[in-house]
C-alpha cells in the first residue's frame, strides 16, 4: 500500500507544480490534491490493521503514508476554503523536520528511500519559507521542482515497489548515489528556469497587460502610467 500512496503521490506533486506554474487552474489541483489526500489516509488506516511487519518497519511506512495524506487533505482545504495558507506553511515546516528523521530512519536500511525523503523534505521547506515566512518569489522554483521531481522521486520509485523491482543489497547503495545525482541535476534545473522565468506575480502581470493590448491598447497605455506612480501619501494629501 506504501507503493501505492507513492503513485499517487506523483500525480498531486505533478498537478500542483502545474497549477504554481500558471498552467493549470488552482482549484482543479485543490480537488485532486483533496482526493488525493483522502484515499492515502484510507490506506494508511487499511494498512495498519493489516500489515505483518514489524512495529519499527510499520511504525516508518504508515508515518510517511499520513504525513503525505494530511499534507494533500490540507493543500486541497486551504485554497478550496480559503484559509490563508499560513497555517499550511507551518505545518509544512513541521513535516519537513519530520522528513529528516525519517530519512535519518531508513538510511541504514533502505538507502533509496532515504534520498527520496531528502528530497521531499526540500519541498516541504520550499512551502514552509513561502507560505509561513512569506518567501512568494519561491512560487516558480517551487512550481519547476514538483513538475521535474514528482516522476523521478514519487512515480517511478513507486513503479519499481509495485513491479517488485525495489533494490536491495549489494545494488541499493548503486542505486541510491544514481538517484540522489539525478534528483539533485533535476533541483539545480528547477532553480535555473525559475531563475529565468522570473517572480511569478510579474508574469501575471505581462500576462494580463498582453492580453489587455489586444482589446483596447489605450487601456494598457493609461495603466502603465498609472502603474508607476508610487502608492504612497505625502504629507498632507488625503487618499481618496
Amino acid at each position: 500500500m506504501a507503493h501505492i500512496c507513492l503513485l499517487l503521490s506523483g500525480a498531486a506533486l505533478l498537478l500542483n507544480g502545474l497549477a504554481a506554474l500558471d498552467l493549470l487552474p488552482r482549484r482543479d489541483a485543490a480537488v485532486f490534491s483533496l482526493v488525493i489526500g483522502s484515499t492515502q489516509l484510507v490506506l494508511a488506516v487499511a494498512y495498519l490493521g493489516i500489515t505483518g511487519d514489524g512495529v519499527l518497519h510499520l511504525l516508518l511506512e504508515a508515518s510517511g503514508m499520513f504525513l503525505f495524506g494530511l499534507t494533500y487533505v490540507y493543500v486541497g482545504l486551504d485554497f478550496l476554503l480559503e484559509l490563508g495558507s499560513r497555517g499550511l506553511g507551518w505545518f509544512c515546516g513541521m513535516v519537513a523536520a519530520c522528513g529528516l528523521l525519517l530519512a535519518a530512519a531508513w538510511s541504514g536500511e533502505d538507502p533509496l528511500l532515504a534520498v527520496l525523503w531528502l528530497c521531499w523534505t526540500y519541498l516541504w521547506l520550499l512551502f514552509f519559507l513561502q507560505l509561513a515566512l512569506g518567501f512568494q518569489r519561491l512560487t516558480p522554483l517551487i512550481g519547476w521542482s514538483l513538475v521535474l521531481t514528482s516522476q523521478a522521486s514519487a512515480t517511478v520509485p513507486a513503479l519499481l515497489g509495485v513491479t517488485g523491482r525495489w533494490p536491495n543489497d549489494p545494488e541499493t547503495a548503486t542505486t541510491a548515489a544514481g538517484a540522489a545525482a539525478a534528483l539533485a541535476v533535476l533541483l539545480l534545473l528547477a532553480g535555473c528556469l525559475a531563475w529565468r522565468a522570473g517572480p511569478a506575480p510579474t508574469r501575471r502581470r505581462g500576462r494580463q497587460t498582453a492580453a489587455r493590448a489586444v482589446a483596447d491598447p489605450a487601456a494598457v497605455g493609461s495603466s502603465v502610467v498609472c502603474s508607476d506612480v508610487p502608492d504612497r501619501l505625502l504629507p498632507g494629501e488625503l487618499k481618496l
